[in-house]
């Protein structure tokens, strides 16, 4: 059989932190949508530690769908569901649909609700219309008090936070000009125009930050 777990060697260094941050924030129960699970290492790490909540991995490359579906075989957990494919610019994402996708066709959103929304270094590394659609369909989907936990670098007041941070940022753009580093203070302000108030800021390894958001009342 052919292995196609995928490997992102910044997971061995950031799971753990990341872990901690969600283990506090995150809502006590229901179900938490991972957008771009990438590999799917952090999903197949996360899921186990954070019982009773479920976890639906996801990403709209088929490539990474498949290294998502090794890792879960690999390291399988009763709460990790198979991964769906879903494009986050998309107006309407696959969980909001009935009939579900195949894959959570035992998943009773009604009994478990998603409550919480993790994005780990997408926003950087895609245009700002897929910020734009990670927030539209947070505000969509999540309950008063939901959670949207964004990981990554970020500028703040229009400035990069270490030079490593100025150096990533310009080989982004190189790959594709619509990439790049966000300014925090852009995120924070969209994020309030879909009813998502910044909770807090919380500084991690390599520069970078967890940025949590709550879902409030319309």
């Amino acid at each position: 059989m052919n292995d196609n777990r995928q490997f992102a060697p910044a997971t061995q260094r950031n799971r753990e932190p990341i872990l901690e941050v969600l283990s506090e924030v995150l809502p006590a129960f229901g179900t938490v949508l991972e957008i771009s699970s990438g590999t799917g290492e952090h999903a197949v790490f996360f899921a186990p530690r954070l019982v009773p909540r479920l976890w639906i991995p996801s990403d709209p490359n088929p490539m990474a769908r498949a290294s998502i579906a090794a890792w879960r075989e690999h390291c399988p957990a009763e709460n990790l569901y198979p991964p769906i494919a879903l494009d986050v610019c998309a107006p309407v994402w696959p969980v909001e649909q009935q009939p579900l996708p195949e894959a959570l066709q035992d998943l009773d959103l009604q009994q478990h609700p998603i409550r919480a929304i993790v994005n780990i270094n997408m926003i950087h590394i895609a245009p700002w219309r897929a910020c734009l659609g990670l927030l539209a369909g947070a505000k969509r989907l999540l309950p008063p008090k939901g959670i949207l936990y964004l990981y990554g670098p970020f500028k703040q007041v229009g400035n990069h936070t270490a030079p490593s941070n100025e150096a990533f940022d310009a080989s982004l753009q190189m790959q594709n000009p619509e990439w790049g580093v966000r300014n925090l203070e852009d995120v924070v302000a969209t994020a309030q125009t879909h009813h998502l108030a910044l909770v807090k800021t919380v500084a991690m390894p390599a520069n970078n930050l967890s940025v949590i958001f709550q879902r409030t009342q319309d």
